[in-house]
């Protein structure tokens, strides 16, 4: 009896979770980019300037995405290496509906470029190498999935 019950209960559980899992690679969208080089200050005198990407996610799902959180990590052009990460929930347990977008998300990377140059002349120096942010999204107790690679533009951002 007690068993008919539990295996009755996680039914109900599992059938308030929604649909089958949704693929995010083809369920979520990032739309809205921004990216650009922060002024990330003055470090042992010299100017600092990081990697940083604002975007915005939407779900082309057809259904809704609860807890949803996605991960940001910069790498060097050309190298495989991490250069920074980030780490932002988009959602609580309300999710992110068919055919919402969230609220824009911006990530920066703590790492970056020092240097005694001006900042736009950085941009320009013959050792500058370009990086890139790499998007990945989970909800729930999904694994992380990759969802898009973009260019950090050489510009320089305020806020």
């Amino acid at each position: 009896m007690m068993r008919a019950l539990l295996i009755g209960l996680a039914a109900l559980v599992l059938s308030g979770c929604g649909g089958p899992p949704v693929d995010l690679s083809q369920g979520l969208q990032v739309v809205d980019i921004t990216s650009g080089w922060i002024d990330f200050g003055l470090i042992g005198g010299q100017n600092k300037l990081v990697p940083s990407i604002t975007f915005k996610v939407k779900n082309v799902s057809d259904q809704t995405l609860k807890v949803l959180q996605v991960n940001v990590v910069f790498r060097r052009v050309g190298d495989p290496t991490d250069w920074g990460d980030g780490f932002r929930k988009v959602t609580g347990t309300e999710g992110l509906a068919p055919g919402a977008t969230s609220d824009a998300l911006t990530i920066d990377s703590s790492l970056g470029y020092t240097g005694g140059d001006a900042r736009a002349d950085m941009l320009k120096h013959t050792q500058f190498v370009d990086a890139t942010a790499h998007v990945a999204a989970k909800y729930g107790s999904t694994q992380l999935k990759a969802i898009g690679e973009f260019p950090i533009a050489r510009q320089l951002l305020t806020r």
